[in-house]
């Protein structure tokens, strides 16, 4: 068919994948502003707590977080990244674990924080709640992962500057 004997029904169609090609990236957009969302809020309300300014979301940093979930989605093993960020690392068996679930397990662990003393509660983790309110850390990004199989869900959020740095204090 020449373009003179297309039928009045071609613009039409055009318009409505347009249309839904427009709403699938907003869909698409929401969810990940909602994602972000959901690890920031937990996190920021930490810092708040202490009196440090929140933490702003970095695409450049969540780019890295994603390609390392999508590295772990293949075993789903509980393995820092080694890379150049202070990171936070989750995994939860199931399906249903959410952003805003990890963040406040993280968070959770200021109960065993002891700012005096500069240390955790013996036999107790505080690292990843120091990390998140870490005075010099500034930006962070986060991915979460269905591992294959539905093993779990892995999660990470990495933090920019890094923070834990031995004898000196988050804040």
């Amino acid at each position: 068919m020449s373009d003179l004997q297309r039928s009045p029904f071609h613009g039409a169609v055009a318009i409505l994948v347009v249309l839904f090609l427009c709403n699938n990236a907003h869909a698409k957009h929401s969810g990940y502003l909602e994602m972000a969302s959901q690890f920031m809020a937990p996190q920021n309300a930490a810092r708040a707590a202490v009196g440090m300014p929140p933490l702003v979301w970095d695409l450049h940093v969540a780019h890295y977080a994603a390609w390392y979930a999508n590295r772990r989605r293949l075993d789903c093993a509980l393995e820092h990244s080694d890379g150049p960020y202070g990171e936070n690392i989750f995994w939860g068996s199931g399906t249903d674990w959410t952003p805003a679930q990890a963040a406040t397990d993280w968070v959770s662990e200021r109960k065993w924080y002891n700012y005096f003393k500069n240390s955790c509660a013996g036999g107790e983790q505080c690292g990843h709640y120091t990390q998140i309110v870490w005075n010099g850390t500034m930006r962070v990004g986060c991915a979460r992962v269905t591992c294959f199989g539905d093993r779990g869900v892995f999660m990470t959020c990495n933090y920019d500057p890094p923070g834990n740095y031995i004898g000196e204090r988050p804040y």
